[in-house]
């Protein structure tokens, strides 16, 4: 057994429990001691990756210790490459949000000048920060399915007082919304978990174990509609994405970010890989119904967007649309297609946090989240808003940005999916390229409203970029550039755990598939 994924998830925990031991007044003394472990954390997540062999077994890293052996309830971790590329993602925006909340816990100042105070001290903001990266790594490093709905639940409680305890004037709000739709979905999972550990009949929660073990095509088509709602809800996917906007409006930006760039993930990826391969036969016989919610969900979002005038709900509209794309690629069941899927779950992660970090740095300034209340920044703020521009182009797919990897390879895989014999996924492709352009006009008319045109009386006061907000920034736009050039590195760890899901779900991976992927 490898202590690795342990180890990984105990650094995080140990730093919390430090962190909210230190004597009041610590404040500072908090942060950086946070920091430090974040970093430390990403230190050993490169030392384990770099021993990563993606043409190897696919479940890497694997720790298995019994944890409530009369149910067969084991702590049982490892990772394939969809789920080593996420936990990188999130040990990666860990530090970069740690340091751009430096400020968060200490208030939110409105425009008019009143500070709302949080409910609660500045160390037990960055222990949640803490706490809520073990549960990050932990959920997608589970094995087991029950340890994984442990985690799946368990991380709505730091993410839940971040929000209720730290956000905007209408906090305590979203964050009963996102805990009740959160807790609906976790409920149906649960019972579906309970059903299928009965009907597999097999005494064991061990995923490479259930695979394959329900052969009844209804009793397939009932335990995955109770996990697809549930990842559907934290996606979120349309009709049940409303919890999203008031979240991420509310939330300290930072909170945000870890909100929409990795929490939101687990919902597609536990559709990539539990919907699909514990219940293929059920997955094949909704693909048709996702796959108009996901075509709604891409163009009702970017619709939706363009109509607002908070910008962090506008982001979180923009989000609602990029995981309509995710959604698509996951269900055309082509190769390229769900590689570009799991690509797109960690592109979207770097592009996304990036903008909210940045709308996050002009809302501190100005003390206002409404697009109206700016304009004229690049005169006044070079450097904010040229990270801002680099972020909303990702936002938005420019080629040469790695979203656009993303989404094409998302589109061309359905499109040759289409050719294999279904017609509908055609015309879905066809409809969600109409998306991009929606992008373009939502993204370049909020640059538009707050870059550019004459200066707003409160930004001329504003100060640029300094030292900390660069080093914010600059490693998430190096990476959108460098992903957007070279996807490889990412790719080729990627493909093989894709392969693997579409050998499961017993669907042929086409040539095109192979070359499309890299292979």
């Amino acid at each position: 057994m490898s202590p690795w994924l342990p180890i990984l998830m105990a650094v995080p925990v140990v730093g919390a429990i430090v962190v909210a031991l230190l004597p009041k007044g610590s404040d500072k003394l908090a942060k950086q001691v946070t920091l430090l472990v974040s970093l430390l954390t990403l230190v050993l997540t490169g030392v384990m990756a770099a021993g990563f062999k993606p043409n190897g077994d696919r479940f890497q890293f694997v720790a298995e210790y019994n944890w409530i052996p009369s149910f067969g309830v084991k702590f049982g971790v490892g990772v394939d490459g969809v789920a080593l590329v996420l936990i990188a993602l999130s040990v990666v925006l860990v530090p970069i949000v740690v340091l751009a909340s430096w400020h968060d816990a200490d208030g939110v100042k409105t425009a008019d000048g009143t500070l709302i105070t949080p409910k609660r001290s500045v160390k037990t903001y960055f222990s949640l920060l803490l706490v809520l990266e073990t549960m990050m790594i932990g959920v997608f490093a589970a094995t087991d399915i029950f340890l994984f709905y442990v985690f799946f639940e368990a991380m709505l409680i730091p993410m839940y007082f971040m929000i209720g305890s730290y956000g905007g004037a209408q906090r305590s709000y979203a964050a009963v919304k996102f805990l009740l739709y959160s807790l609906f979905g976790g409920m149906l999972m649960l019972v579906a978990v309970i059903g299928l550990y009965f009907v597999a009949g097999k005494q064991t929660f061990m995923f490479p174990e259930l695979v394959g073990a329900i052969q009844d095509p209804v009793t397939q088509k009932w335990l995955f509609a109770g996990f697809f709602i549930a990842f559907a809800i934290k996606a979120p996917l349309w009709p049940v994405h409303t919890w999203l906007p008031d979240a991420a409006a509310q939330a300290p930006a930072g909170a945000a970010v870890l909100l929409v760039g990795v929490l939101d993930k687990v919902g597609t990826f536990g559709m990539l890989r539990f919907c699909l391969e514990l219940f293929p036969d059920a997955a094949k016989a909704f693909t048709m119904p996702i796959v108009v919610l996901s075509v709604i969900s891409i163009i009702y979002g970017a619709i939706v967007a363009i109509g607002q005038t908070d910008m962090k709900r506008l982001i979180a509209y923009t989000s609602i649309s990029h995981f309509g794309f995710i959604v698509l690629g996951v269900f055309a069941m082509s190769g390229v297609a769900q590689s570009g899927a799991a690509l797109y779950m960690v592109n979207h992660g770097f592009a996304t946090g990036a903008l909210f970090l940045a709308a996050g740095f002009l809302i501190a300034r100005r003390g206002s989240p409404f697009i109206a209340d700016y304009g004229g920044v690049q005169k006044v703020a070079p450097l904010l808003a040229g990270f801002f521009l680099v972020a909303g182009l990702a936002g938005l797919s420019l080629p040469g940005l790695s979203s656009f990897v993303s989404e094409f390879m998302v589109m061309i895989g359905t499109y040759s999916s289409a050719a294999h014999g279904s017609g509908a996924l055609t015309v879905a492709a066809i409809i969600s390229a109409v998306a991009v352009i929606l992008a373009a006009v939502y993204i370049l008319w909020m640059i538009q409203r707050t870059m550019n045109g004459p200066t707003a009386e409160p930004v001329k006061a504003f100060k640029d970029l300094n030292a900390r907000e660069v080093w914010v920034l600059a490693p998430l736009v190096a990476l959108i550039i460098g992903f957007g050039f070279y996807p490889k590195p990412l790719l080729d760890v990627i493909n093989p755990s894709v392969q693997q899901t579409l050998t499961n779900v017993d669907v042929p991976t086409s040539t095109i598939a192979e070359k499309g992927t890299g292979q």
